[in-house]
């Protein structure tokens, strides 16, 4: 098969797909036994019913003692609702803390300010750092620019309150996976080109970049992983409708659709070889370099979707974990 994509740049020949990592495939087949159906629009009800992870309460995210957890509903985008931040404040410390401003995953369509965030508090404990963690409309029934600036709203809130909240608004942190990672991206391209929170960098998890899902990796990995083809045109279609695809799609929306991506705060984006999002990954990184900018990229062997949520003890997923750690913590040393 010959493919010729706006992303994968020239045509490419496309062989098998990747090999999964041997102990994230265990992970991968019991996965496929509680969720075997293909991603379509009419599943999004049951997607979001579903528990794919546990949510963490509050006594988790306290980590002992180490944080104090509040819920605090801030003023959203104009004419839209408030927008519910989850702030983690570490309790030790003594003058302003950075802060790591998460963008929960879930395709756009499904999560909440909970999900995936007891990673980045289990960073932030080691970094003696606070988490901001924001809820943003879903869709379809919040298509795109809702969520973003719902995302946007929450992180213009944090900036201004920094004293409020202990955190230095110089040590600020995006990050997210998935979806979560997209948001991410756009958030720092809004923050650029409307003058912003100034950033101190992206943490960029498998994110979700391009619209339009024609990559050499989302063909190679279709019907395979966590998050096939088939769910990543459900989670664009649900966001941009009849756009997805199309020329005008815009780059806050899926950043790989970006024409400039000079003047962005550092990222760190990872990404597993046996995954959807592979390519359009590489290549915004690719991207970064060649506008002059400061990008770390790691592509990890045999990795599905997410493999270091569903399988955390897998070597390569504690091998991310402490690469992402790492770089936080050179990052704000800086």
């Amino acid at each position: 098969m010959t493919l010729t994509s706006p992303s994968a740049g020239p045509a490419a020949e496309i062989g098998p797909p990747p090999p999964f990592d041997p102990e994230c495939a265990v992970a991968l087949e019991q996965f496929a036994e509680v969720f075997s159906t293909p991603l379509t629009a009419e599943m999004i009800p049951v997607l979001r019913q579903g528990e794919l992870m546990p949510r963490p309460t509050d006594d988790d995210l306290r980590r002992g003692g180490a944080f104090t957890i509040e819920e605090r509903a801030v003023p959203g985008p104009a004419g839209a609702p408030d927008v519910s931040l989850l702030i983690c404040r570490p309790t030790a410390a003594t003058g302003p803390t950075p802060a790591i401003y998460s963008t929960h995953g879930g395709g756009m369509i499904a999560g909440d300010n909970r999900s995936g965030v007891l990673g980045m508090v289990e960073h932030a404990e080691e970094l003696g750092a606070a988490v901001v963690s924001v809820e943003y409309r879903l869709a379809p029934e919040t298509p795109h620019p809702g969520p973003v600036e719902d995302c946007y709203a929450g992180l213009v809130w944090t900036a201004e309150h920094a004293g409020e909240l202990g955190i230095d608004p110089d040590r600020i942190v995006l990050s997210g996976g998935s979806a979560g990672g997209g948001l991410a991206a756009a958030l720092a391209l809004l923050s650029r080109d409307r003058g912003g929170p100034a950033l101190a960098g992206q943490l960029l998890m498998c994110p979700m970049l391009d619209d339009r899902n024609d990559t050499v990796s989302s063909h190679q990995m279709a019907g395979l992983g966590v998050w096939d083809r088939t769910a990543n045109d459900t989670g664009w279609t649900a966001l941009l409708g009849d756009a997805r695809g199309g020329p005008d799609v815009s780059p806050y929306a899926a950043p790989a659709r970006a024409t400039d991506l000079s003047g962005l705060p550092p990222a760190f984006i990872d990404v597993g070889s046996a995954e959807t999002f592979r390519d359009e990954d590489v290549e915004y990184a690719t991207r970064i370099w060649q506008a002059g900018g400061r990008a770390e990229l790691h592509v990890w062997p045999g990795g599905f979707h997410g493999f270091d949520g569903f399988a955390p003890d897998a070597t390569i997923s504690r091998e991310a974990r402490a690469a992402r750690l790492d770089w936080l913590r050179r990052l704000l040393a800086g």
